[in-house]
């Protein structure tokens, strides 16, 4: 995962882009990772832990209902663009387990990417515990982030 943002790292200095995140169930794992990028400083502007679906609502904007969901996804990265001021988000939201949530079952991910004005969003199905869940959530937001902004 170091080198997955270690590369993004070079590709925002190069771009002069700055970047902002909004997770849900990874609970801060990706701004951690950027954070603690070298010259994460010129282009990481911070984000949200949106976990409750009140502050999903209230903070980011987010249509009120079901928040295991693309749109959902995609209104939380634009959320945090428009809230922070930065150039690009990304954005993750999913049940982590080991139940099903809104009649999805454990592993269900949505992950983000884009700015205020365009979006991506992927749906990932990811095996495992809940731990593993979030690990290879962080992997793969951190790995379309980098996709973006080769």
């Amino acid at each position: 995962m170091s080198e997955v943002v270690e590369l993004l790292s070079q590709a925002l200095r190069r771009s002069s882009r700055t970047v902002s995140v909004a997770e849900s169930l990874t609970s801060g794992s990706v701004a951690s990772r950027l954070g603690a990028a070298e010259g994460a400083s010129d282009w990481f502007y911070g984000g949200v832990v949106a976990y409750a679906s009140q502050v999903k609502f209230k903070v980011l904007g987010v249509d009120p209902g079901p928040v295991v969901t693309a749109a959902c996804a995609r209104q939380m990265a634009q959320g945090v663009c428009d809230l922070t001021g930065s150039d690009l988000a990304v954005a993750i939201t999913g049940v982590g387990g080991p139940d099903p949530a809104e009649g999805k079952p454990a592993g269900t991910v949505f992950i983000a990417v884009g700015s205020s004005d365009s979006v991506r969003v992927e749906e990932h199905r990811l095996d495992g515990g809940p731990e593993r869940v979030l690990a290879a959530a962080t992997s793969a937001a951190l790995r379309l982030l980098l996709e973006d902004n080769k």
